[in-house]
C-alpha cells in the first residue's frame, strides 16, 4: 500500500474555499492597516544566520530554520559536529518573524524613507515548533510597525489601527493586556533577582498561565531560592486580579497590586496611554497585566497582547523596541511594533453572507461547442461575476455540491440550445 502524500509536518495545504477565507481576511487587514496610513513593503524569506542569531529573537533564536552554506564537504560537518558549532555551517536562515528583517530593511533603506515610517508586513514566517493546534511551523504573521517615532503617538497609533482591524473581522470581546518592560525589570530587582538572570527570570514568568506561580519558583529557585520565593509571593498574590485578564490602567488600580518603588514613570505612562485611547471600538478593551513579558529578547518598554475567549492563547501582540536598530545602524532609532497572530485570528472569523454572491458555475453538455461555451462566459465575466466551468457529469449533484463547497452561489446549465448568456437561467445553489 502506498504511504500517504501528506505536507510536511507542521505545514499545511489549503483548499479553495479555506483559501478563500485566508483571502478574505487578509483583504481586511491590509485594507484596515493601510487606512490609518501603513505603507506595504516585502522583505527575503532568508536573512544571514548571524543576523538572526544576534541575540533578538529570545528563544525564537532556537526554532530558526537554518540554510547549510553551498560546497561543504565531509570535513567541514565532521569538523563542525565535533566543536558543536554547527551554526558555522550556516550562513542564512528563514526568518522566524518580520520585526528582525524589518529592522535590517530600515538599516538599508534609511535614506529613502520618512523619518517616521508606518510599515506593513504580511507574510509567512517559520518556526522549528513542535506542531500542535494553533502553532504550526509555517504561518502568516500580519505586522504594522512605526520605526521614528519616540513618543506615545507610536503605540497610541498602532494599537488604534490593530483595534480598528479586529472591529472590522468582525472580532468583539478581544482584550488588549498591556505592560512595560520597565515595570518587569523593577519587580525582579526588588525580588532581589541579579540583573544577568533577568532574561532567564522573565521566560519562567512567562509560562504562568502555564505552570502557575509555584512552577515558577520551582523554575527559579535553583539560582536563588530566596528572591524566587518573594517573586512567587507577588505572583500568587496578583493570579485573582489577572482573572479577567488584568486591572485598570490607571495609577490606582496599577498601584493597588505593585510592590511600593516599582517605576512610577513607567505606570504614569500606562495611564497617560490609556487616556489616549478611549475611542477605542466597543468590542476591545485595554486591562493592565503586570505579568505578560513577550518571549522576544528585544523589547525595551511598552509590550501588549491581544486575548479573545474563542482561543486559548494570544491572538497579536507587539511593543516597543527602541534598541533593535542601532545594532545595525550604530545609531539608536525609536521602534514600535503590533502583530496579529493570523492563524489564530482566522479560525475565529466567518466570511460575509454576500461573499460569492456574482459566482456561477456553468454546467455545460460536452456537445456544446468551445466558442459559444467560451462567448457565453466572457460575458459573464463582463458583468463582473466569478465564472467556473464543470462539464455536466451523471452525478449532478455530486458537481453542484463541490461547487458549492468551493464557495459559488448559484449556477446555470449550458446546452446545445444555449445561444448566448442572456438565455441562461441562473439559479441558486443550496
Amino acid at each position: 500500500m502506498a504511504s500517504p502524500i501528506t505536507p510536511p509536518r507542521g505545514m499545511r495545504d489549503f483548499l479553495p474555499a479555506e483559501k478563500a477565507r485566508r483571502e478574505h481576511a487578509l483583504g481586511v487587514i491590509r485594507r484596515s492597516f493601510a487606512s490609518h496610513g501603513f505603507d506595504e513593503i516585502e522583505t527575503p524569506v532568508v536573512e544571514d544566520a548571524s543576523r538572526l542569531h544576534s541575540g533578538l529573537g529570545g528563544d525564537n533564536e532556537k526554532l530558526a530554520f537554518s540554510v547549510l552554506k553551498r560546497g561543504l564537504g565531509a570535513d567541514d560537518l565532521r569538523a563542525a559536529l565535533e566543536s558543536g558549532d554547527t551554526l558555522a555551517l550556516c550562513d542564512l536562515g528563514l526568518r522566524f518573524d518580520l520585526t528582525v528583517p524589518l529592522a535590517r530593511f530600515y538599516a538599508t533603506h534609511r535614506g529613502e524613507l520618512p523619518p517616521v515610517f508606518r510599515s506593513i508586513q504580511i507574510a509567512p514566517v517559520w518556526r522549528a515548533e513542535r506542531p500542535q493546534k494553533g502553532r504550526y511551523r509555517q504561518f502568516v504573521q500580519c505586522d504594522i510597525d512605526i520605526i521614528g517615532e519616540g513618543s506615545q503617538l507610536a503605540e497610541v497609533e498602532l494599537i488604534t489601527a490593530t483595534a480598528a482591524t479586529l472591529d472590522a473581522l468582525g472580532l468583539q470581546n478581544c482584550t488588549i493586556r498591556i505592560n512595560d518592560r520597565r515595570i518587569l525589570n523593577g519587580l525582579l530587582e526588588y525580588c532581589g533577582f541579579e540583573e544577568s538572570r533577568w532574561p532567564q527570570v522573565l521566560i519562567s514568568v512567562d509560562k504562568l498561565d502555564k505552570i502557575g506561580a509555584e512552577g515558577v519558583v520551582a523554575e527559579l529557585s535553583e539560582g536563588g531560592a530566596d528572591a524566587a520565593a518573594v517573586l512567587g509571593g507577588i505572583l500568587a498574590g496578583l493570579e485573582p486580579h489577572l482573572a479577567d485578564g488584568g486591572v485598570e490602567l490607571t495609577v490606582d488600580a496599577i498601584s493597588q497590586i505593585l510592590p511600593k518603588g516599582v517605576d512610577a514613570d513607567a505606570v504614569a505612562a500606562l495611564e497617560a496611554l490609556a487616556h489616549a485611547l478611549d475611542t477605542l471600538p466597543d468590542g476591545v478593551r485595554l486591562r493592565f497585566d503586570p505579568t505578560l513579558v513577550r518571549g522576544m529578547g528585544y523589547y525595551t518598554g511598552t509590550i501588549f497582547e491581544i486575548a479573545h475567549p474563542g482561543s486559548g492563547s494570544s491572538v497579536g501582540g507587539g511593543g516597543r523596541y527602541d534598541g533593535m536598530i542601532g545594532r545595525f545602524l550604530g545609531t539608536d532609532v525609536p521602534a514600535c511594533g503590533f502583530s496579529i497572530g493570523f492563524e489564530r485570528v482566522v479560525d475565529l472569523i466567518e466570511l460575509p453572507d454576500d461573499e460569492g454572491a456574482d459566482s456561477v458555475v456553468l454546467v455545460y453538455d460536452a456537445t456544446v461547442p468551445l466558442d459559444r461555451l467560451m462567448a457565453v462566459k466572457s460575458a459573464l465575466v463582463a458583468e463582473g461575476r466569478r465564472v467556473r466551468l464543470d462539464r455536466r457529469a451523471k452525478n449532478l449533484k455530486g458537481v453542484l455540491d463541490r461547487a458549492a463547497a468551493s464557495g459559488y452561489r448559484s449556477f446555470a446549465f449550458v446546452n446545445a440550445d444555449t445561444v448566448d448568456a442572456s438565455a441562461l437561467e441562473i439559479k441558486p445553489l443550496g
